[in-house]
């Protein structure tokens, strides 16, 4: 039987009240709720989404103390941007906070949702956020956690597509519920049930303030919801190079056609070298993101003058000095791997597999 239309939270009083008070004694202190701005709010969400907050913390801290405002921020160059971003992944969201910063230095920060969706690269969740957490108006925010917690307490037992059909199949509940008078409170409350509680994996009913109201947790079915399509699977695999000359490692720039990571740096691929690969690779790294499991082999290649020469008048083919690569926006995981490789013990094994 398809589950019902929703209509408004007949408990929603009692429910917010209970999760409020289970927020006031047990969220988290983090610095962005600690001290509550405009630029803070979207800062961690943008840092926070798709990134465990334990990840995000240092960054955070960092990235305020160097740019504490819009006007800041939109001083800065991309480059030292990507930079500051490197190892948090998905830089498309670096991108949207920096050229967010030059829409709105100079001018009044917006107050509604609506006002902030008007700028390139926020979304419905990022505005939601802003306004309801810095200038408390009553708009719900809508993210995975609170897709979790919602799906579970109307019992949605039907199979999504996707996150974007989870978060418009539970967009009415989660109107419904927003406490008019502490809208960022109780969003922060949501998400942070839904990351610490109402876990996808292993939800804690017996912890949950909302339970009462829960139908999966009636029903002792909530680790299975919400279920979502299965997607395809598939496998990436890339050789690329591991090449040390005088001091100095040699990296590839991503073009700036490239969708998400234009700009950063990598290991270069054996075809953007010239070279074949020869023997068993000095690294083997998987790296599985959503469906898809990306198998990188890592060749460490002996460099004579005349290669080193013939790279150096490659455009997209750039030698830096081992001392200076904490400065480069290199991707995440090509700065761990290097490391690992520059190691003292890192160049001595073949074929080390994870």
């Amino acid at each position: 039987m398809p589950t019902p239309e929703p209509q408004p939270f007949a408990a929603a009083p009692a429910f917010r009240k209970a999760l409020l008070a289970w927020f006031a004694r047990h969220q988290r202190p983090l610095p962005w709720r600690t001290e509550v701005s405009a630029y803070r709010t979207v800062v961690s969400e943008l840092m926070c989404q798709q990134t465990q907050v334990a990840t995000v913390l240092p960054y955070f801290e960092h990235w305020v103390a160097r740019w504490p405002g819009f006007d800041a921020l939109a001083r800065a160059r991309e480059a030292e941007v990507l930079a500051a971003w490197a190892g948090l992944g998905y830089y498309t969201r670096a991108r949207n906070l920096l050229a967010l910063a030059q829409q709105v230095a100079g001018r009044p920060e917006p107050r509604t949702a609506e006002a902030w969706r008007a700028f390139k690269g926020v979304g419905p969740y990022t505005a939601a956020a802003i306004a309801s957490i810095a200038f408390r108006e009553p708009v719900a925010v809508v993210d995975g956690n609170v897709i979790r917690v919602l799906a579970r307490v109307a019992g949605l037992r039907e199979r999504f597509k996707d996150g974007a059909a989870a978060a418009k199949r539970v967009a009415p509940w989660a109107d419904a519920l927003v406490d008019p008078r502490r809208p960022g409170d109780f969003n922060q409350a949501m998400m942070e049930l839904g990351a610490t509680v109402c876990r996808k994996a292993a939800p804690d009913c017996a912890r949950c303030p909302v339970s009462r109201w829960c139908d999966a947790a009636r029903r002792g079915d909530a680790a299975e919801l919400p279920r979502f399509a299965p997607k395809a699977r598939r496998t990436d695999e890339v050789s690329r190079g591991l090449v040390r000359h005088r001091g100095r490692v040699l990296l590839q720039r991503i073009p700036a056609t490239a969708r998400r990571l234009a700009g950063m740096a990598e290991l270069p691929t054996l075809a953007a070298l010239g070279a074949s690969a020869v023997g068993e690779p000095t690294l083997v790294r998987r790296r599985t993101i959503g469906s898809v499991t990306y198998v990188e082999n890592l060749h460490a290649l002996a460099v004579g003058a005349a290669e080193a020469r013939r790279w150096t008048r490659e455009t997209t083919l750039e030698w830096v000095e081992e001392a200076e690569l904490d400065a480069v926006a290199l991707t995440g995981p090509h700065r761990r791997w290097l490391r690992e490789w520059l190691s003292p013990t890192g160049r001595t094994g073949r074929g080390r597999r994870p």
